[in-house]
């Protein structure tokens, strides 16, 4: 009788143990399986933009916080966008600090620095605007107006400052340092406004 009783209790142990790991790997699996949802619908709204390799590489670790919602997709790449755009202005300015330049390079440099400037400010308004309560109607296409207004002229501001750099008279190293900062700058507000379109398309489909 010990021994049968021994017997059960190890039995009754390891069904136990069973049961126990097979709820820990259930549980474990739920985020996994939520986190593989919210990294796909990053990569489905990717490939509508120019850039999707970028566009992946850079919103793939906000999948849990953006949880397929076009708003917060929106939201987190005007985010981004307008904290690259800060660095950016400020490495401009500090590259022109660190070169003697000629008078057109530095007028050109300068230029940029503005209207890369400008496009920092455009991006804060956006921020504001798309953190606002969002109305029906009118009111929201109105809202949606002026973000797209204001991200789109932040990309042209992008544009003018590489087009300003494309003369003979600028150092070939120099405008290859800008370039590679401003680009980079310009091809994530071109996913953020791809984005914000995308928002107010699926906010339309949904009034």
């Amino acid at each position: 009788m010990a021994a049968a009783g021994f017997f059960f209790s190890i039995t009754a142990l390891v069904i136990l143990i069973q049961l126990a790991t097979n709820l820990n790997s259930c549980s474990a699996a739920t985020p996994v399986h939520h986190s593989g949802r919210s990294t796909q619908f990053i990569r489905t709204s990717c490939r509508t933009t120019l850039h999707p390799n970028l566009c992946f590489a850079t919103f793939a670790p906000y999948a849990t916080r953006i949880r397929g919602s076009p708003r917060s997709l929106a939201t987190t790449a005007l985010s981004l966008t307008l904290n690259t755009t800060r660095f950016t202005t400020k490495s401009l300015i500090s590259l022109s600090k660190r070169h003697r330049l000629k008078r057109r390079e530095a007028a050109a440099l300068r230029d940029c620095v503005e209207e890369v400037g400008d496009s920092v400010d455009e991006l804060k308004d956006s921020i504001t605007k798309v953190r606002l309560p969002t109305g029906g109607g009118s009111e929201f296409r109105r809202q949606m107006s002026d973000i797209q207004t204001w991200v789109s002229a932040a990309l042209t501001n992008e544009d003018t400052c590489m087009g300003g750099l494309s003369g003979k008279s600028v150092n070939r190293d120099l405008k290859i340092r800008v370039r590679r900062r401003v680009v980079k700058v310009a091809h994530l507000t071109s996913i953020a406004l791809a984005f914000v379109n995308r928002w107010a398309a699926a906010a339309a489909t949904h009034k």
